[in-house]
């Protein structure tokens, strides 16, 4: 735990690390507290694409945490970041929240339901039928079909419920093509955070609750890794994975306190 603690740089997940939902988690006010008192650099990369980073600074301001937007990152500015890299004039039909359409609309990308360059899918509350068929007939006549991460389900106050992975695989399945992820664990968004981080990668560690994108990014990436058992993951669940973290600690509160294994 020293050595992580003994890190300049932090990249830490939001869901399922710093709230549930709407609900604060145990330990959060004391690790953003230690992240200011000890003058790390730190940054939140979430792979939901639902919010702007305007947004989950008064997300987190309701939760009495105080931290500027410009330490956010999510997994829609890297989705729209990818794209306008590959074709700047694009267009796009969007199956997914304001966070994802604001970020698409800043990069240049156009909104086009008759003939997109892309069908790009991410977290939304206005999931249907008609946007499946929307979706697959527009993949079927050409369109690039993109997610904004893998993440099968997303953790909130009353359980789990379906993330991107699960809102994609229909429209998958129906056209036979497979989408292309820029969330965590794409180096992509990986090599962005560090940059935003101004920190080298040995020099830097993640802290997720997610064995199959914070803590593979954090390994292919080169940094420290710190599974925290306050989301998705269990102790137990960790056998399942051929890889695994160096530090496992309960909640971000071990952290600043210096607890954890």
């Amino acid at each position: 735990m020293e050595q992580l603690r003994s890190k300049k740089g932090f990249i830490c997940d939001m869901d399922g690390v710093i709230y549930h939902g709407n609900k604060i988690l145990p330990g959060v006010t004391e690790f953003v507290e230690w992240l200011y008192r000890e003058n790390k650099n730190f940054i939140f990369l979430t792979n939901s694409s639902q919010l702007t980073p305007a947004e989950y600074k008064q997300k987190l301001e309701r939760m009495g945490i105080e931290v500027d937007s410009g330490r956010f990152y999510t997994s829609a500015l890297a989705t729209a970041a990818f794209i306008r890299s590959q074709n700047p004039r694009a267009s796009a039909y969007v199956i997914g929240a304001g966070g994802l359409m604001n970020a698409l609309y800043d990069a240049g990308i156009t909104t086009n339901d008759k003939n997109p360059d892309y069908v790009v899918v991410g977290e939304t509350d206005s999931y249907n039928y008609e946007k499946i068929v929307k979706a697959v007939t527009l993949v079927n006549n050409g369109a690039k079909l993109i997610g904004t991460n893998t993440d099968i389900t997303g953790p909130m106050e009353f359980g789990l419920v379906p993330a991107c992975r699960s809102l994609i695989s229909p429209i998958e399945v129906a056209s036979g093509k497979k989408a292309y992820f820029v969330g965590k664990p794409n180096p992509l968004i990986m090599r962005t955070a560090l940059r935003m981080l101004g920190v080298h990668s040995e020099e830097a560690a993640i802290v997720g609750d997610r064995m199959d994108s914070d803590i593979i990014a954090g390994i292919e990436t080169g940094l420290d890794t710190c599974l925290v058992l306050s989301g998705v993951t269990s102790m137990e669940m960790l056998r399942d994975f051929p890889y695994a973290p160096r530090v496992v600690a309960n909640n971000v509160g071990e952290i600043a306190y210096g607890n954890g294994d």
